[in-house]
């Protein structure tokens, strides 16, 4: 059983305990992929994949709450909390659907915290934390970074780390940014197992990749995909910067 099916009905307690019937129309959740300003608004550099295009951010609203999810596949949803539970989950669309309604409902219960992707300067300010975190828990290991994250990329790469990136973006397999060598994600097992630290794109939880890092190493999550799974199966987690 994938971890999203393990959530669903931890998802589904949560809604009875706090008497939310799926039936009732009035619990609606309306999730629809944002525009590149409405996600990141205007950072400092223009290398973010939300940016170019290769991905989009999904959000979904329930009651008070705000969650969002990367996603491969943009589309527009509305229906009830029922609606997504009972959802299949078989494909990036759906499953991007179904965490970040997670991410919005655990968001109105306060169970969750940085839902929403940070904008601006933020991303950069997020990156700039990243190499004093990873030094003051884990000393100075050699990384499994997988998703494309360019400020992060860039800032454990000059702070000396030794670093393999991997994307499944064919316009940077191949190519050297942010200072290192960017390599297919077919090779995430083997530079998993490489590594001492395994840094993560919360994506992997949504296209059902994560197993495949699995490989004895700690592995850390970072960005607001994974707000909710985390805080659910406490999985370790980093969003400096998210709102």
């Amino acid at each position: 059983m994938s971890l999203l099916e393990e959530a669903k009905p931890r998802l589904a307690k949560m809604a009875m305990d706090n008497g939310w019937e799926e039936t009732e129309k009035v619990f609606i959740v309306s999730a629809r992929d944002l525009t590149p300003e409405e996600a990141i608004g205007n950072p400092d550099r223009d290398d973010y994949p939300l940016l170019n295009g290769k991905e989009v951010m999904l959000e979904s609203r329930f009651h008070d709450g705000i969650g969002q999810a990367f996603t491969d596949q943009p589309g527009r949803f509305e229906g009830t909390l029922g609606d997504v539970l009972h959802m299949p989950l078989d494909n990036n669309f759906r499953r991007a659907v179904f965490v970040a309604t997670l991410n919005a409902v655990m968001r109105s219960l306060k169970k969750a915290e940085a839902t929403i992707h940070c904008k601006d300067k933020e991303p950069a300010l997020c990156a700039q934390k990243l190499p004093q975190y990873i030094r003051e828990h884990y000393g100075k290991p050699k990384i499994a970074f997988i998703g494309f994250q360019p400020a992060m990329i860039q800032a454990l790469t000059e702070a000396g780390f030794d670093l393999r990136a991997t994307d499944l973006n064919p316009d940077n397999i191949g190519q050297i940014r942010c200072g290192t060598r960017i390599y297919d994600a077919a090779l995430n097992v083997e530079h998993a197992r490489w590594a001492d630290l395994v840094l993560s794109t919360g994506t992997v939880l949504v296209n059902d990749t994560y197993r495949e890092l699995q490989q004895g190493q700690p592995v850390i999550y970072y960005g607001v995909t994974v707000a909710g799974l985390a805080q659910m199966f406490d999985l370790p987690r980093i969003c400096f910067c998210g709102q």
